[in-house]
């Protein structure tokens, strides 16, 4: 039989998913968005930490990254259910897990041992550090990473202290990369058979974000300098309050842009002023030039702007509130927001998937699971039958499915 070309690109990949909190949700949710079978194994009446994010009583965060997955509650510290767990692996293509390093062998799920059993499978092994280095063994959380990959220290303003983001922006970054890497294990496997070991931690790919810093400091003795929203690379480049108070802003990185800017703010004499013509003049005159922008934007309503500098092709836009957001002409346009079915809530908005692929798109099926939904399902599959399911779930192995 001929495959369906309309397919999600990863149906028939099954992926188990003993991670906890957001990186590893991401690699998986990625994954699922575009067909893999991914089954997340939880603690039997605790469930993926994540659960316990929640809003006004709402586990959002989980039903947002664990979207399109199922969910099997099981208490693999039991003897019986480590077996399930080896038999559910030995069926798997991928195996996502961000325990300590050390870990996963001490609980007797070695990866050498695993490809023994299952030659092409995929271990994706998460943590702060890495599975080498110095510091191995030291647990890292996301802001731990953001602080010590030198993305805190450029952050925020120059008479402030550092600045964290106010998201897991170091385990969102790691877990697409995450997901780009199990996309390239499985191509290597689809040419020349065995599967391979991810060893992905949150502090690389965090430092890659931030670009040549240090080649950067090699070559100047400089450290980069916090600077709000301005920029050592090019001029204008800012956000910029408005006559009514809103906020706009606005980057212009290349010189075409930069002189529209100019001619838009009624000074187009700015343009063969020495100390703005180019963008290396503008950079070494970058608070007088940021004024200039900012007394012009403060004499204009917000919306006023928007329109005087998209008329002109110049690159700006609003400082967007969520609450903007949630109906703005745009999302609803690119359809960037999904109303998904939920059982508890008359539906749920949620980021829809992407990247968008023209012949394969992604989907998204249902949001995250309630805890134990799926477990007597994957069991089934597995070979239990139903007299083992309803013993497991007696002795607390196996967790009935929560609402």
């Amino acid at each position: 039989m001929q495959p369906d070309p309309s397919a999600p690109p990863l149906e028939g990949i099954r992926v188990v998913d003993l991670s906890r909190l957001v990186a590893g949700n991401i690699v998986t949710h990625v994954l699922a968005d575009f067909g893999a079978d991914v089954i997340k194994v939880e603690k039997p009446g605790r469930g993926d930490d994540l659960r316990n994010w929640k809003v006004n009583g709402v586990s959002t965060y989980w039903k947002a990254y664990c979207r399109n997955k199922r969910s099997l509650a099981l208490d693999f510290k039991d003897p019986e259910g480590m077996g399930l767990l080896r038999k559910l692996i030995d069926t798997a293509d991928v195996l996502v897990e961000n325990f300590r390093p050390g870990t996963l062998e001490r609980m007797g799920l070695d990866p050498e041992d695993l490809l023994q059993s299952n030659p092409g499978l995929i271990v994706v092994r998460i943590s702060g550090w890495g599975q080498t280095g110095l510091w191995q063994g030291r647990p890292g959380f996301g802001s731990l990473i953001e602080a010590m990959s030198g993305f805190a220290a450029m952050n925020g303003y120059e008479d402030r202290p550092p600045v964290l983001p106010p998201l897991a922006l170091a385990d969102m970054i790691a877990g697409q990369s995450g997901a780009s890497a199990v996309l390239m294990a499985l191509r290597a496997r689809e040419r020349d058979g065995p599967g391979q070991v991810i060893d992905l931690s949150l502090f690389e790919p965090m430092f890659a974000a931030l670009g040549p810093q240090v080649a950067n400091h090699r070559l100047t003795g400089r450290e980069p300098r916090r600077m709000g929203s301005l920029s050592e690379l090019s001029a204008p480049r800012n956000i910029y309050e408005a006559q009514d108070g809103g906020f706009v802003a606005l980057s212009a990185s290349t010189q075409a842009m930069a002189e529209r800017v100019f001619r838009v703010i009624g000074r187009p004499e700015l343009n063969e002023d020495a100390r703005f013509r180019t963008n290396s003049d503008r950079v070494a005159h970058l608070r007088e030039c940021d004024d200039i922008v900012a007394e012009f934007m403060l004499r204009h309503d917000r919306d006023d702007l928007i329109q005087l500098f998209t008329d002109a092709d110049v690159t700006v836009g609003i400082v967007a509130t969520i609450k903007e957001l949630a109906d703005h002409p745009f999302l609803q346009s690119r359809g960037v927001l999904e109303e998904v079915p939920d059982d508890a809530l008359p539906s749920f908005p949620m980021h829809a998937v992407s990247p968008r692929l023209s012949r394969t798109p992604g989907r998204i099926v249902h949001v995250g699971p309630p805890l134990g939904r799926d477990s007597a399902s994957i069991l089934t599959e597995l070979g239990c039958d139903s007299a083992t399911i309803e013993a497991l779930a007696s002795r607390g192995v196996l967790g009935r499915p929560e609402q």
